[in-house]
């Protein structure tokens, strides 16, 4: 009897914060980790830009061998354009379910200086467990002020997933 060997995915998401030229009304608001982040500037992206969302998908898609964000919720798709990452993330989570996969967990580590994610820790590990259907861990880093995470010009995803082969 062979065992069942657990495949592990990385996927990884940046995106810069909205600047006053980039909003022509009112400002982006913040989608992190499947939560608003009321007062904060949002991120510049084709859907709502949640790198933790976004790194998550590409983890699952890694793992399961079906590809990455773009090439399952590509740009030039209209149906995706500003499209909620939780909304990816479920569909993400379908899409590796379907190929034959049970998704055993997901880790997602955020990187950057705003928003504070410890306060809301649990409340995102719910939203983000939910959409995938399986534990959800989320930590966050910053860089000591370096890079652009470090200057707080953007976020920066980092993601690991563990998927099992259903035999």
């Amino acid at each position: 009897m062979n065992p069942v060997v657990p495949l592990v995915g990385i996927g990884v998401d940046v995106h810069a914060f909205a600047t006053e030229q980039d909003v022509e009304v009112e400002p982006r608001p913040l989608r992190l980790a499947g939560l608003d982040w009321p007062g904060q500037h949002g991120l510049l992206g084709h859907s709502d830009a949640d790198v933790v969302c976004h790194a998550a998908c590409n983890a699952l898609f890694s793992a399961a061998g079906l590809g990455d964000l773009g090439s399952n919720f590509g740009t030039a798709e209209p149906e995706w354009k500003g499209a909620a990452g939780t909304v990816l993330l479920a569909e993400a989570a379908r899409r590796v379910r379907a190929a034959g996969f049970v998704i055993g967990n997901v880790a997602v580590q955020v990187v950057g200086v705003r928003p504070k994610i410890g306060p809301r820790r649990a409340e995102a590990e719910a939203v983000l467990a939910e959409a995938v259907g399986a534990p959800v861990r989320l930590s966050a880093a910053t860089t000591d002020g370096l890079g652009f995470t470090g200057r707080a010009e953007g976020l920066t995803g980092i993601a690991t997933a563990i998927v099992f082969p259903v035999s």
